[in-house]
């Protein structure tokens, strides 16, 4: 069942403390709260990184792109946990393995984010990360996260 079908940037703007130009998720398609989650991020050739990476043919870093998978699985772990961060909660990038990159992805394509909760074991949350443009994976890893929930705010639309 489909706990929230949509979120805008209103909403993903509570659930993560990134800001521009760091923000990485544009908008949530699905949040299946405890399984999933798909979202978007629209690679745009007005991104500061891409004077620098690089000029003659702008690359998106792949660090970015596991960064914004980390964002969607950090909105998947506060949602699963009906809580929003605030100024007191710490989130923390626990680790991350088998990153994989399958082509360059370049302004104009729009990247499709998605996280599956594999575990969560004593708040380490363990999940399957996949980015994609159109129908093709570019990128892939399995992340740990350690979202601090004892400091974060109850959701009130829980």
């Amino acid at each position: 069942m489909t706990d929230t079908p949509f979120m805008d940037i209103h909403a993903i703007l509570k659930y993560l403390p990134h800001r521009y130009p760091f923000l990485l998720v544009d908008r949530v398609l699905v949040c299946n709260r405890g399984e999933n989650i798909r979202a978007i991020k629209n690679v745009t050739f007005n991104e500061p990184h891409f004077t620098g990476h690089f000029p003659e043919r702008p690359v998106m870093p792949g660090v970015l792109i596991l960064e914004a998978l980390a964002q969607t699985a950090g909105i998947l772990t506060y949602a699963t946990l009906r809580k929003v961060p605030n100024a007191n909660t710490r989130f923390y990038f626990a680790g991350i393995d088998k990153a994989r990159f399958r082509r360059p992805v370049l302004p104009g394509d729009q990247l499709i984010l998605t996280a599956v909760v594999e575990r969560n074991m004593k708040g380490i949350w363990k999940l399957s990360t996949a980015a994609y443009v159109d129908d093709e994976e570019v990128s892939c890893a399995e992340m740990m996260l350690f979202p601090d929930a004892d400091n974060a705010t109850p959701f009130e639309g829980a």
